[in-house]
């Protein structure tokens, strides 16, 4: 399974591929952040967000995106950029009939590190030992990115193959 973890960010929305299997060695395939100014309106930076996430899509062809799903903040200005920013890569991805898995910041962070309250150094440090990378990914949105793309391999992948069983058995579940 190929995954497109998407951070999103008005300012930095980190992008990371990540291929694998539940059981298997994970793989880094590309990982970077679209980076928009705060000085251009709202609308042209989510233009360039848009089609950065169109040229990943093309380039790296995910079987399923993972997007971080927004949660309230005291900074209301933040909390809609970022809505933003994931509106646009869930309509990305949605235009092409790609499955669309939202996920937590604490479920991320406890997928990978075991610790749902995990710092983003903790985050960064097991995304690097998860990948076996020579280097900690930079800055935080792009190893927020690739720990979004192992979250879902590591659970959406195994919740598809349920949901595939149950619907094999009739919906029943023994």
């Amino acid at each position: 399974m190929r995954v497109l973890g998407i951070d999103p960010g008005l300012t930095r929305c980190g992008m990371g591929v990540v291929e694998g299997d539940v059981g298997r060695p994970l793989k880094l395939i590309d990982v970077n952040v679209i980076r928009t100014s705060s000085h251009l309106p709202v609308p042209e930076r989510l233009v360039s967000i848009e089609q950065g996430i169109e040229a990943w899509l093309d380039e790296h062809r995910p079987d399923a995106v993972a997007v971080e799903r927004v949660f309230a903040r005291a900074d209301v200005s933040t909390v809609m950029g970022t809505a933003q920013a994931s509106g646009i890569a869930m309509v990305c991805a949605a235009r092409r009939g790609l499955p669309i898995a939202l996920h937590t910041p604490t479920e991320v962070k406890a997928a990978v590190s075991g610790n749902g309250r995990a710092d983003k150094a903790q985050v960064g440090a097991m995304v690097t030992r998860i990948l076996r990378l020579d280097a900690m990914p930079k800055p935080a949105d792009a190893a927020d990115a690739l720990a979004l793309a192992i979250t879902h391999i590591w659970r959406g992948g195994a919740q598809a193959r349920i949901d595939a069983a149950v619907a094999a058995a009739g919906g029943v579940c023994r």
